[in-house]
């Protein structure tokens, strides 16, 4: 098994270049998701956040109103550490359960939005940085995603900064380019990971 750790900023594309490795034949593990899972109704989750937030935070079904609660701690570094260290550990346990379950030769990405800022490169064979300019992340959050420019850049000012990311990458792949490109270079990089796949001891020296 291959283990790869996929990250980006918001608005690079890295959900584009996820599906792109699904259909190469990647197994998937979404960290968005399964932090969506984790504090769905009647979890313990949504309760612990609830009592850190308050009931403001609940849209009226009973279920987290992400918007609200976005809102809340993209604007304040400290409410956003509440907040992950809530919903971490609940994402790394259902994490490392699916990724168990996955065959012996599978080649299994975790898409991690927060690798960076968490330090969890180190917990992967390989990190695969999806990288744009700020300017194209911006550009995608207000015209694809219908944020305002000031909750946009909030979101970003959030993230671990452009250098940062690439620090860690073991591959980068550039997004700000046409899709037939992106899905050129998704190619050359699956070929690459099946390959260390193939050959852990020649890829990790182990």
């Amino acid at each position: 098994m291959l283990t790869v750790g996929l990250t980006g900023g918001i608005g690079a594309g890295k959900s584009e270049v996820s599906r792109l490795l699904v259909e190469c034949g990647a197994v998937l593990i979404d960290a968005d998701r399964i932090a969506r899972e984790v504090v769905a109704p009647g979890t313990p989750g949504l309760a612990a956040v609830v009592e850190a937030f308050g009931t403001d935070v609940l849209a009226p079904d009973g279920g987290l109103d992400r918007p609200r609660l976005g809102a809340i701690v993209f604007a304040d570094p400290e409410k956003l550490a509440v907040l992950n260290s809530i919903v971490h550990p609940l994402v790394r346990a259902r994490s490392e359960e699916l990724q168990a379950a996955a065959a012996e030769d599978a080649v299994v990405v975790h898409d991690v939005p927060l690798l960076t800022e968490n330090g969890l490169a180190p917990l992967y064979d390989v990190v695969i940085v999806v990288d744009a300019a700020p300017e194209t992340q911006l550009d995608r959050l207000v015209r694809l995603r219908g944020m305002t420019e000031e909750d946009a850049r909030a979101r970003m000012a959030a993230q671990a900064g452009r250098e940062k990311r690439r620090e860690i990458a073991d591959i980068v792949i550039d997004n700000d380019v046409p899709l037939e490109e992106l899905e050129r270079r998704v190619r050359e990089v699956w070929a690459e990971l099946v390959r260390r796949a193939r050959a852990p001891k020649e890829a990790g020296g182990e």
